[in-house]
């Protein structure tokens, strides 16, 4: 399995909620039939901590408690979706993918799930052998099963604590603060600024996309193999986080002197394409930094809508983004370039520049938000602290975006007793950028 379709797979079942309570249930049943397989002779000193009663006071153990935990599995779900539908209407519907990547809901579910199933199996072999009643029965897993109820239990309360304070707008904005900012030292790679993409030769062979959806992630080794091999250069289209459609040029590729690929490389440069390029119907933050800053900014766009008006969650937002923007500040940003062994250069991937994820972050914001005063002054100091951390082209990107919060400022904050304020703060902050 190449490298991209085991990537694919272990983000799919990240955020698979099935998953892991699959696993738990076959792990039920082993440790069931194990359990069942012991027997602990009755002057042993250790049958005294086991089940004590009849194999009919048994069997309704594990009925009552099968049926005790369709119940509680029934709360979980419905607690569940009700944390969903808050998020995606009060915050993001691309938050929705957060909370079923939530370990903790997972895990809750598969203990549920879990003691269920191995009650459940239980009544196959609990009192009845051979189609027969007997008094004989594995008390050590009847045992099992009470443990696994209290476990249950435990669990119930921890959920609900987790529940309440996942829901909060403070834990989900700090939450996708945290998961960018983990891309950004871990999965963020630094372009060029000074490099261009090249001209693309008319000869050029296009290589298509194999379906529609967003480029989620690139691992470029064996494709930079193969366009050393065929002595061949290329450049992508798309970035990662960009909508690609079945059939339009994915990559475009050609050989020296701007010649046209023969059939036969053009053929193996597709073939390493699709073990380079993973496309999948929704975007993941695995390499796409600028999803993480989408989320915050939706959650303060939203804020910010006449339907909600809460400007002080947006002015939280404003500072969790200025903290992925001042990692973001200090590093390097544009076309990546790479090249062989030889150090020629074999493939250009088009990134994103800083102005664009400045924007995308305060953009919007400052848009909805120019007429709040304590909104502006939020963003000033956004902008101050991410200037702190770039470059003199970084600060010039920030002096930029200041310059039109100014004229915004000017044009929709009426009283001069708001507005003269924000423009003495926002002269301010200009000049510590000059």
């Amino acid at each position: 399995m190449s490298l991209v379709k085991r990537d694919a797979l272990r983000e799919y079942l990240a955020s698979a909620l099935w998953a892991m309570p699959t696993a738990a249930v076959v792990l039920a049943l082993i440790a069931g039939t194990v359990l069942s397989a012991i027997r602990f002779d009755s002057a042993s000193p250790l049958a005294a901590l086991l089940f004590q009663g009849t194999s009919d006071d048994a069997r309704s153990l594990l009925i009552g408690i099968s049926s005790t935990m369709i119940t509680v599995i029934a709360l979980v779900l419905g607690l569940t979706l009700v944390a969903l539908q808050l998020a995606s209407t009060q915050f993001s519907p691309r938050l929705l993918r957060n909370f079923l990547r939530d370990i903790p809901n997972q895990v809750t579910l598969s203990v549920f799930v879990a003691t269920f199933a191995y009650s459940t199996a239980g009544l196959y072999t609990v009192g009845i052998l051979g189609g027969q009643r007997t008094v004989d029965y594995p008390r050590l897993a009847v045992s099992g099963a009470l443990l696994l109820l209290f476990v249950s239990l435990v669990t119930l309360v921890f959920f609900v604590h987790h529940l309440s304070h996942s829901i909060q707008v403070d834990q989900v904005m700090r939450s996708v603060e945290t998961a960018t900012l983990r891309v950004v030292r871990h999965s963020f790679v630094e372009g060029d600024p000074s490099v261009e993409l090249p001209r693309v030769p008319v000869s050029a062979a296009a290589v298509a996309a194999p379906r529609s959806g967003y480029v989620q992630a690139f691992h470029l080794e064996a494709l930079v193999g193969v366009l050393a091999r065929r002595d061949l250069t290329a450049v992508f289209g798309p970035m990662v986080g960009e909508h690609v459609t079945e059939g339009a040029p994915l990559l475009r590729v050609w050989g020296p002197g701007g010649s046209a690929p023969e059939e036969r490389d053009r053929h193996d440069v597709a073939r390493a394409v699709a073990q380079s390029a993973r496309i999948g119907y929704e975007r993941t933050l695995e390499q796409d930094v600028a999803f993480g800053i989408r989320q915050l900014a939706d959650v303060a766009s939203k804020a910010l809508s006449p339907a909600i008006n809460d400007p002080y969650t947006a002015i939280q937002a404003v500072d969790h983004l200025s903290s992925v923007l001042s990692a973001l500040a200090s590093r390097r940003h544009g076309t990546q370039v790479l090249r062989d062994a030889a150090g020629t250069v074999r493939l250009h991937v088009p990134g994103r520049d800083f102005a664009y994820l400045l924007d995308l972050a305060l953009g919007q914001v400052r848009r909805y938000g120019a007429n709040e005063p304590r909104v502006v002054r939020a963003l000033l100091r956004a902008a101050r602290d991410v200037a702190w951390f770039g470059d003199p082209v970084h600060r010039a990107v920030v002096r930029r975006y200041v310059e039109v919060l100014v004229d915004d400022v000017e044009r929709m904050v009426p009283q001069a007793a708001d507005r003269e304020p924000l423009l003495q703060e926002a002269a301010g902050v200009i000049e510590t950028l000059l």
